[in-house]
């Protein structure tokens, strides 16, 4: 099963920063040996931005612990 992992950025300059968390992720994920199946950052609207991962269920605790994602849902 995949979840995916989402962090909300909110304001008019928030892409930079989502893709700025992104790399964070990224960094994270290498670290810990962490397989992903998708990693980025998408613009909702104006002024909401998202940094997200894809994982697998089994990793989802280990992301969510350290990283504290704002939500998830399962694909």
């Amino acid at each position: 099963m995949k979840i995916k992992l989402i962090w909300d950025f909110k304001g008019s300059n928030d892409l930079q920063v989502a893709v700025h968390y992104t790399k964070h992720i990224n960094e994270f994920m290498k670290e810990k040996n962490i397989p992903f199946f998708e990693m980025g950052e998408a613009s909702l609207s104006e002024f909401h931005q998202v940094a997200y991962v894809v994982v697998k269920k089994e990793d989802v605790n280990t992301v969510r612990d350290a990283l504290m994602p704002h939500r998830a849902y399962v694909l």
